[in-house]
């Protein structure tokens, strides 16, 4: 393991691939290219891999850097922390997007600012539940869209680090759409959002349980670190119209924020069975 993570810091620094082993080679990707092969690599290596790229790639001294949520963006952190501590990042201060985030990076010693102090941020990491060949995402699975969507859209760069099963020819039917919704007259705005021309066909339900997973696991409704509740929309067809789809659902009284993420994405590492890929927008 340390041979490879070796290989894949000298391909980050020089772009050299003669320094990789006779076992890697680059191949292309039907949808996403100029993808590195690598073998015997479990699917927690390869999401340290990308997120350990990202930061090895994207991330200077003197940086403002805003840290994602999720397992991928989990590696991103611990990176982040490890060059702090050897001393080959300085002067970086970072904002987190979730409470699970910030105490990581409490925990690693990664000095912590907030929107309030640094409202411009040279990059921002973070992962995604979907992403459509244009770079669109659908993101908010773990429960943390709106502070992510806050922190990301005020970043020069964002990077989105993903495994390839996230990427998919149009967003939807793989994973549903987290929608932030203010608990009052939920119900009511639950219909409202069901009835937009841009959401037709979708079923709306109300998560319960953790607001860190769409998948049911409590009787209570499921609360945001923002006090919100989430409906996740769930589609059986591709989304048509993201941006338009995006528009509606800002402009629904009661929606908080959406999870769709038009336009914002500057780059995805993807890791994958075969190994590593980056696709730039």
């Amino acid at each position: 393991m340390k041979l490879l993570t070796a290989a894949l810091t000298a391909l980050a620094t020089t772009h050299n691939i003669s320094a990789f082993s006779p076992t890697t080679k680059i191949a292309l990707h039907p949808r996403y290219p100029t993808t590195l092969h690598m073998s015997a690599l479990t699917q927690d290596e390869l999401k340290q891999q990308v997120g350990y790229k990202s930061v090895d790639d994207y991330v200077k001294s003197g940086m403002v850097v805003g840290l994602g949520t999720g397992s991928t963006a989990y590696y991103a952190v611990e990176r982040l922390g490890q060059k702090l501590a050897s001393g080959e990042l300085k002067d970086i201060v970072a904002i987190p997007t979730s409470v699970r985030t910030k105490e990581q990076a409490e925990s690693l010693g990664i000095p912590l600012v907030t929107l309030d102090t640094h409202s411009k941020l040279d990059v921002a990491i973070d992962g995604a539940d979907e992403v459509d060949p244009d770079l669109n995402l659908v993101k908010g699975g773990g429960g943390a869209l709106l502070r992510e969507k806050m922190v990301e859209v005020c970043a020069d760069k964002f990077i989105v680090i993903v495994d390839e099963s996230k990427l998919c020819e149009g967003l939807g039917p793989g994973f549903p759409l987290p929608v932030e919704i203010t608990p009052f007259c939920h119900e009511h705005t639950i219909r409202t959002i069901a009835a937009l021309p841009s959401c037709e066909g979708c079923n709306a339900v109300l998560r319960m349980g953790s607001s860190s997973t769409n998948k049911p696991d409590g009787d209570e409704i499921a609360i945001t670190d923002n006090g919100n509740y989430i409906v996740d929309l769930h589609f059986t067809e591709p989304i048509k119209d993201a941006p338009k789809m995006a528009s509606e659902l800002k402009n629904t009284v009661g929606v908080v924020e959406h999870g769709l993420f038009c336009g914002m994405t500057t780059a995805v590492i993807i890791a994958g069975s075969d190994g590593i890929s980056v696709k730039e927008a």
